[in-house]
């Protein structure tokens, strides 16, 4: 057995020696390349027949390192045949300059996938759709902000080594860097926006003035915090719109968050009634739609005399929900329900114009009794002096 290995490797010499050095460096490449593969494809096979089924989390992991694993295998490969590979010293000094770079960025691409599979193994105990997801959209939020500036991070170093590889474009930087004071002062001045973002989502992800699901108010517009990118963040509105908001925003200017601390809000609910209102009956009516209500939260109702007009009173009704949406459909129910109760019980407590007429008392015939009512005899010289008076009205020049 050893003897024919042996035999078939020497006939195997024999032949490359006849075959030029292009032809069988080629041939070395492309046979390099497709064991890298198989052996790729073997080993994600064996152990996704052995683990994947009965450990879910290591099925993920192959999926998400299934990239780096197959350029590891080919760079690995690669190195070996330029090293028995008939190629000329500049050919090999090229060769090796080129895998160089492929193990660096195959270091920043295993450093991607270690950081993207940390975070999804992190955030797997946390859920979005549940009702109370305060906690969860904190650490969503955190997580996810890091995450892509960490990845930042890792591109930019990546690339920079990857160019200080190379002799050429290292001296280049160097010089460059130490002569071009100018163009070093512009492309920072250029790329401050960029750098004050990154520095303001690192702050958002410490601090968290805002969260994803979160309820702001930006600029006067009601919406909620859809996503939260390395740069931006964008607010879904109440009509759907999408409003785009820097994310040195948050940072710098003020803004409204219904959702800082929990998500249960208070709503206010104005009606302006008549004087005559009886406002125990309206408490008591509020208390009855509010118990009914399966959006109100069990904490706060009230309703108080909030101020008094000349023709009117005002009366504010304080209701509490869990959510933000919740609050807002609770207050149009109640202000619904509250309308509809005065309507039919108490229509005298609407809102009404009073007006008083005043008039000369004078005694009927017959009687010495003064009258309210005008007289005929009254109209008539109501009548001759508005006549008179048209009459002595001066004209104009």
């Amino acid at each position: 057995m050893i003897e024919a290995i042996q035999s078939g490797y020497l006939r195997l010499m024999a032949v490359l020696t006849i075959l030029p050095n292009w032809l069988i460096a080629t041939a070395l490449v492309v046979a390099g390349l497709l064991l890298a593969l198989l052996a790729h494809a073997i080993i994600v096979q064996t152990m996704r027949r052995t683990l994947g089924v009965r450990h879910p989390r290591i099925r993920a992991l192959l999926t998400n390192s299934k990239g780096p694993l197959r350029l590891g295998l080919m760079v690995l490969a690669l190195s070996f045949v330029v090293r028995i590979a008939p190629i000329s010293d500049n050919a090999a000094a090229t060769l090796s300059g080129i895998l160089n770079v492929a193990f660096i960025a195959l270091l920043g691409w295993v450093a991607l996938t270690a950081v993207q599979i940390s975070s999804q193994i992190y955030l797997r105990q946390f859920r979005l759709d549940t009702e109370d997801n305060l906690l969860a959209r904190k650490h969503v939020t955190q997580v996810r902000i890091l995450k892509r500036a960490i990845d930042v991070l890792i591109v930019i170093m990546t690339f920079g080594a990857a160019l200080m590889s190379f002799e050429a474009v290292r001296q280049y930087g160097v010089s460059l860097f130490a002569s071009a004071g100018v163009a070093g002062l512009a492309i920072g001045l250029a790329a401050r926006p960029l750098l004050s973002n990154l520095i303001a989502g690192i702050q958002i992800a410490v601090t968290q003035p805002i969260r994803l699901d979160d309820v702001v108010i930006v600029e006067g517009e009601y919406g909620t915090v859809e996503e939260i990118t390395t740069t931006y963040v964008v607010i879904k509105l109440w009509d759907w719109r999408r409003m785009v908001v820097p994310l040195s925003h948050f940072i710098e200017k003020p803004f409204q968050n219904w959702t800082r601390e929990t998500s249960a809000l208070i709503g206010s609910v104005f009606l302006y009634v008549d004087y005559s209102v009886p406002t125990e009956k309206l408490r008591e009516k509020l208390m009855e739609i509010v118990r009914a209500s399966p959006l109100w939260d069990g904490r706060v109702v009230a309703l108080q005399v909030s101020d008094t007009k000349d023709r009117t009173v005002e009366l504010r009704a304080l209701v509490s929900a869990g959510s933000a949406p919740a609050t807002w459909d609770l207050r149009c129910e109640v202000r619904e329900k509250l309308i509809a109760y005065l309507q039919q019980d108490y229509p005298e407590a609407l809102p009404r114009t009073r007006h008083e007429a005043v008039g000369v008392v004078q005694p009927r015939s017959g009687s010495d009794q003064p009258s309210l009512v005008p007289t005929d005899q009254d109209i008539r010289a109501d009548a001759g002096h508005s006549q008179l008076s048209e009459w002595n009205r001066p004209t104009s020049a």
